[in-house]
């Protein structure tokens, strides 16, 4: 087998596990471990490279930072589940229906506040945005004089 070949193997054998219905962890650990045992009996990887991995798997585990994601995404199971997040919308939604495009407006609203507060970095950009109000520049800007 050539060594260009590994690649589209290994992204095959990742959909194929897939497919089959394995989880995307597994998959891809499994995909990951399985073509560098092929690499190792190929000759093309040397097996120095996967005495680092337990080194790599526990400095990722010891990350403090990465613990914020399971919590946030619990964090949006329980306003999911809870109906907050339907509720949240209707009552900003009675209080913006009466201005032209308050729908608009409470979708951008409660969806930044949502995102914030389930971790979504993407809020702050798409809140600012929906806050500032762009007028079209003067006609005396458009011709030159």
């Amino acid at each position: 087998m050539s060594f260009e070949l590994m690649a589209p193997l290994m992204f095959a054998g990742l959909v194929v596990f897939l497919l089959l219905g394995y989880p995307v962890a597994f998959s891809l650990a499994f995909t990951g471990l399985a073509f560098a045992a092929i690499g190792i009996w190929h000759g093309s990887l040397d097996m120095v490279l996967l005495q680092a991995l337990p080194e790599r798997v526990l400095g990722i585990m010891s990350n403090s930072t990465l613990l914020a994601i399971p919590f946030f995404t619990f964090m949006g199971l329980i306003l999911e589940r809870s109906g907050m997040a339907e509720d949240l919308l209707d009552t900003i939604g009675q209080l913006f229906g009466p201005l032209r495009g308050g729908l608009a407006f409470a979708v951008i609203f409660v969806g930044a506040l949502l995102a914030a507060t389930t971790g979504v970095v993407a809020a702050s950009p798409m809140r600012s945005s929906s806050w500032a109000r762009c007028s079209p520049p003067p006609r005396a800007w458009s011709r030159p004089p």
